[in-house]
This record gives structure tokens, sequence and C-alpha cells, in this order.
């Protein structure tokens, strides 16, 4: 997968638009961050899961998915490898994350 790839995704999500933090593209549902792209590098996008869904990804692709370092990544915070990457293991992430900011956010 490569970045422009995990863009389209992200932004297949509706509602969602493309905005920047820290120099990184991000991925925002009313404004709040569901994804990133660019950290820690070029080869790595992020998807903010909660703990329970960050641990069943990690479990069905552990070569693309893994927790973001320190209290985020406890958190949910999980790092794509984009190289490791399939499609609709991303889509399926990307929308989760989504989700969770809409439910926080009461939009859906």
């Amino acid at each position: 997968m490569t970045a422009n790839k995990f863009r389209t995704l992200a932004l297949e999500i509706p509602e969602a638009i493309e905005s920047s933090h820290m120099d990184h593209p991000d991925f925002r549902l009313g404004g709040k961050i569901f994804a990133t792209l660019g950290y820690p590098d070029e080869q790595h996008g992020m998807v903010n899961l909660t703990p329970e869904q960050q641990q069943l990804f990690l479990k069905k692709a552990p070569e693309a998915f893994t927790p973001c370092a320190g209290a985020w990544g406890r958190r949910g915070a999980t790092s794509v490898a984009l190289s490791s990457a399939k499609v609709v293991m991303v889509r399926t992430a990307l929308k989760a994350a989504a989700e969770n900011i809409a439910r926080k956010t009461n939009r859906r």
C-alpha cells in the first residue's frame, strides 16, 4: 500500500477531511483526528483505535499493525506499516477509527 492509497481510503469515510498536525497529514471528523500519515516516517500511517480494537488488528496482521510508542499506543494509537498493509485491513481499521470519533462526538 502507498501513502496515497491510505489517503484515498481515509477520505472515503463520509465527512472526512484532510488537514495537518505537526507537519503530518491527518484525517479528521468534526475536527478530531482519526488517522495520520508520515509518522514516525513516510512508510507509516496511524489509526486511532480503542485498545481492544488494536489487539484484534495486531492478531490479524502483526506485520502491518503495531502499537505506537508510550501511553499513546497503550490508549489504542496504532501504527500501520504501509508496505505490509492490505487494503481490506486498512479500510476496516480506518472505518473503526472514524466510528470511534463519531461516537465520541455523537455525530452518528
